[in-house]
């Protein structure tokens, strides 16, 4: 009998040990499923690449945490996040006060200005004056469109569309006179066929901090304390370590970590 026991014992104390050394549930980290380079874009394959995914990776592999990137439509990203669809928001979200009354957020993991582009043919800037009577696409649910309705009243019409594309598509048709988004995404799209054709730089809007916050974080649930403190850890190593640098020196060849403005 007690040999029993003990074989027993042993048995039970080494299934213990087996859960303990269980894989941890993946970290679901979503992102706008929608391309918007160069941060996160699918590629032919349906792989999602861009600097944010490669960013992501980083912190993750740091942390030793098995993320999974996960596309939800934007204007959904913080709902599928308060209902545990996905479990970090990682897809150049700005850190503003109205946001924080819903999730939490990582620190700042860049920042950058908020820029406004027009047709070629079109000679004007980025203020209030040189936007008046201009109908201007936006991106809904984006600190683009709460900024171009509180500083751009005199314009046309703001219109707001589901994605970034929808809006650079309209505006290459002939049916905005401006876009207002991030200014790197909308660098990018001036370097494709479509931008370089139609459209050019105006000028970035003038900075609005209490609209605009401090700078791109990784939306978390209020609740995940220690999923959030994970992540400030691995963007607080992969910037002592120069992995940081280095994938950025992949895309940029600026600083992109502590831009005066933001993004979306």
């Amino acid at each position: 009998m007690k040999t029993v026991l003990k074989t027993f014992a042993a048995a039970l104390l080494l299934g213990v040990a087996a859960m303990g050394v269980a894989k941890a549930d993946p970290v679901k980290i979503g992102v706008a499923a929608e391309p918007y380079p160069p941060f996160t874009s699918p590629d032919a394959s349906g792989k999602w690449v861009g600097w944010e995914i490669d960013f992501i990776d980083a912190v993750c592999a740091e942390e030793k945490l098995d993320c999974v990137i996960t596309p939800v439509a934007w204007d959904g990203i913080i709902p599928a996040l308060t209902t545990k669809k996905i479990d970090l928001i990682v897809s150049s979200m700005s850190i503003t006060d109205e946001r924080k009354k819903t999730i939490d957020f990582s620190n700042k993991y860049y920042n950058t200005l908020p820029a406004i582009i027009g047709p070629k043919d079109k000679k004007f800037g980025a203020t209030p004056d040189d936007l008046k009577g201009k109908v201007i696409g936006v991106q809904v649910s984006t600190t683009h469109a709460v900024y171009a309705k509180k500083h751009f009243t005199g314009a046309q019409e703001i219109k707001e569309y589901q994605t970034q594309d929808e809006a650079n598509q309209d505006l290459a048709a002939g049916r905005l006179d401006a876009v207002q988004a991030d200014s790197i995404a909308l660098v990018e799209y001036l370097k494709s066929d479509q931008g370089k054709a139609c459209c050019d730089l105006k000028g970035m809007v003038a900075p609005d901090d209490e609209v605009l916050g401090p700078g791109i974080g990784a939306g978390v649930r209020k609740e995940d304390t220690d999923l959030k403190a994970k992540i400030n850890d691995g963007i607080k190593a992969i910037r002592a370590n120069g992995k940081y640098d280095e994938i950025t020196k992949k895309y940029f060849d600026f600083d992109i970590y502590g831009g005066p403005a933001q993004s979306n």
